[in-house]
């Protein structure tokens, strides 16, 4: 039976049901003080949990798709090789015009806004460092540097502690006056921006791209999706709440050009996550062209969730929750100048391949959009981790130094 079946399901339901019952029964016979009788019912106690666990497990794996097979569970599959595609986007065609449908208005970008004249300066603080995860030694002109840091937001007054990574390039003489692209890395929510090292291992699979030519030398800033915890904005600007957007697209890029080498011309930046951070990474790249030349969705979704982690996101307007739904966005307002790439599972990641095809099809220039793709996986860092290399590759094919 597979990992996702009905029949696995109901057969685990049984089971539980079959110990319930084998619990009621049998209790009062093993009520004797003996040893024999303990055992029976601590077997009895915890048989019950186990299958509890059981059906608990399967039912929130079936909803989330965390895994999608045996194999993906215990790692015991072969990996395919990840599939990238260029999606095959319709040029518009002679006399049409790409403005919004009738009876709907294009939200300005805020992101063009010039900064207010009295803004401050708030240049992110380092708190530390972090070894980069690679069997070439500790140089940092050989595998570069992680540093901890803590990211102030001028214009929201969010704050959120992260890690950059400086590639070796940024240490290598001759190169003091050079300005790096960028690359903002999310991890879904709540997350833990650590676990983009301990985990996913970004630096070190960056800079395999960067030492074999694939990938142009990028500084990495790796972060969680919400800068306003415990809540989980959406990467939303909330009305009376917090500015998330403008925390991302504005305060964030400011903060860390103020203390690296980095560039900040058009085009300069990218963005990228998993899960809730690959919504937020294609719907910044795509509210926010001017400041990141694209984004990279890894299992990400196509709308802003709503949940008791969200609060009330848009205050009953739904005109914002319009415009957070990317593919609306596609259907009613002009295209932005920017790159997106959905990733994830053909098999076992939601509705990955559907949401993938939903939005290739409403895409038109000057955005340029592309999907890549392994067979099968769930949910999980396994599937994620296989399609970082082609994420990067994206990303710094659109980035201009």
């Amino acid at each position: 039976m597979g990992l996702t079946s009905t029949a696995l399901l109901l057969f685990t339901i049984e089971i539980a049901v079959g110990v319930l019952a084998a619990t009621v029964f049998w209790w009062p016979a093993l009520a004797a003080r003996n040893w024999r009788a303990v055992l029976a019912r601590i077997g009895l106690l915890l048989g019950g949990q186990l299958a509890l666990l059981a059906v608990v497990g399967l039912l929130a794996n079936n909803y989330f798709s965390f895994y999608s097979s045996w194999d993906d569970l215990l790692g015991s599959g072969k990996d395919a090789p990840v599939s990238v595609r260029a999606a095959v986007t319709p040029s518009t065609a002679p006399g049409a015009s790409t403005a919004p449908t009738p009876g709907t208005t294009a939200e300005p970008e805020s992101g063009a806004e010039p900064d207010p004249a009295n803004l401050p300066l708030l240049p992110a603080e380092e708190t530390g460092k972090e070894p980069v995860n690679t069997g070439l030694g500790r140089d940092p002109g050989k595998v570069g540097e992680i540093r901890a840091v803590r990211i102030p937001g001028a214009r929201t007054g969010l704050s959120t502690d992260g890690y950059v990574y400086l590639p070796p390039q940024y240490f290598q003489p001759g190169n003091e006056q050079r300005k790096f692209p960028a690359i903002i890395a999310m991890t879904g929510f709540p997350g833990d921006a650590k676990a983009l090292i301990t985990r996913f291992n970004y630096p070190g699979v960056a800079l395999d791209e960067i030492r074999a030519g694939r990938m142009q030398p990028t500084v990495l800033v790796l972060m969680r999706p919400s800068p306003a915890m415990p809540a989980d904005p959406e990467c939303e600007n909330v009305p009376g709440g917090p500015q998330a957007e403008t925390y991302f697209a504005k305060d964030a890029p400011r903060a860390l050009a103020a203390t690296y080498r980095l560039a900040t011309g058009p085009g300069a930046w990218g963005v990228m996550g998993n899960s809730t951070g690959g919504y937020c990474a294609a719907k910044l790249a795509m509210r926010h062209p001017e400041v990141f030349a694209g984004g990279v969705s890894i299992s990400g979704y196509l709308k802003a969730a709503e949940d008791v982690t969200t609060g009330d996101l848009f205050k009953g307007s739904q005109q914002r929750r319009d415009e957070a739904d990317l593919l609306w966005r596609l259907q009613h307002l002009p295209m932005p100048n920017t790159a997106v790439m959905l990733s994830g599972a053909e098999k076992g990641d939601g509705d990955f391949r559907k949401d993938a095809d939903a939005f290739t099809a409403a895409a038109r220039p000057p955005l340029t959009t592309a999907v890549a793709s392994v067979p099968e996986g769930g949910h999980n860092y396994t599937t994620w981790i296989r399609l970082l290399p082609a994420g990067f590759q994206f990303l710094s094919a659109h980035l201009k130094p």
